[in-house]
């Protein structure tokens, strides 16, 4: 068989494949398709995009926190930039030193100073109450007792002629309603016969306290400011019949807070001074003193 095919066969089969390695190379130089199999590409993972953007994200992020912290260093350096001091409060004034007994002097102060931005010229001199309208202050040595016997040494003969109903010749005022159940006990020793109120929002509705008032004789009334001047707008306690208007001043709270460096104790304060008391004082009706 390989006699008859001669010795020209393989060189006929080296030709034929030089032949098919031409015309492939001639179609790839041109464009055309080729009859061989390409290889498929490799597709990325949703993992592998997901991992590459997370990486680049952290990268972006680590560098906006150097950056960021860089700034403050450079602010913490910089020797012009003062450091924004703690504004100190009442107890950390008080915590140091030793508490003083008010005076008038402290209460003409304090409403000039509240007043100052909120009234005219003019009205801020209406507000100003005389020197003759003060009672001597506590020196931080009475009891409320005590303090009211030397203050109203005429009190026997007041309450006597006391009245009016809906009305009190003597008016306790402080800070919140456990204080005012307090300056009632204190009162035992003083006030003798007397008929008393607590004057406060606490448990006690408004309406209640008109009725009370209302209902018979009262002669003095303790309570905070802020229901104090509620009863006034509702025609529920009048002035008319008030000798003395004592201010639980010295008193402080666990904080050292006075009644009036409580912020909305104070606001009520100033509006029941407005409600009348500063009137009724320059008119000489009304006594203050400051326990």
């Amino acid at each position: 068989m390989g006699d008859d095919l001669g010795d020209e066969w393989w060189l006929n089969d080296a030709k034929a494949d030089s032949a098919d390695e031409e015309q492939t190379e001639e179609k790839e130089s041109t464009g055309e398709p080729t009859n061989e199999p390409t290889k498929p590409t490799k597709r990325k993972s949703v993992t592998e995009k997901t991992g590459k953007a997370a990486k680049k994200k952290k990268q972006q992020t680590e560098c906006v926190i150097s950056a960021k912290k860089g700034a403050e260093d450079e602010k913490s350096t910089d020797p012009k930039k003062k450091r924004r001091r703690k504004k100190k409060t009442i107890t950390d004034v008080l915590s140091t030193s030793e508490p003083k007994p008010g005076c008038a002097a402290d209460l003409q102060k304090t409403l000039a100073h509240y007043f100052s931005d909120k009234r005219s010229v003019i009205e801020q001199e209406e507000l100003k109450l005389p020197d003759s309208c003060f009672l001597s202050s506590n020196d931080m040595t009475h009891t409320l007792s005590s303090y009211l016997k030397q203050v109203c040494p005429k009190w026997a003969k007041v309450q006597k002629q006391h009245t009016e109903k809906g009305s009190v010749a003597l008016l306790i005022v402080c800070s919140s309603a456990l204080r005012t159940i307090e300056l009632i006990k204190q009162l035992i020793a003083f006030k003798g016969s007397a008929k008393t109120i607590k004057l406060f929002a606490k448990h006690i509705k408004l309406e209640e306290q008109v009725k009370q008032l209302q209902k018979g004789v009262t002669h003095i009334g303790v309570g905070t400011p802020g229901r104090i001047s509620a009863l006034i707008d509702r025609d529920g306690l009048n002035l008319k019949a008030l000798r003395y208007l004592v201010l639980d001043w010295n008193w402080r709270d666990q904080k050292l807070r006075r009644m009036v460096d409580i912020p909305e104790v104070k606001l009520d304060f100033m509006k029941l001074l407005e409600n009348g008391i500063v009137k009724s004082c320059r008119e000489d009706n009304v006594k203050i003193g400051l326990f």
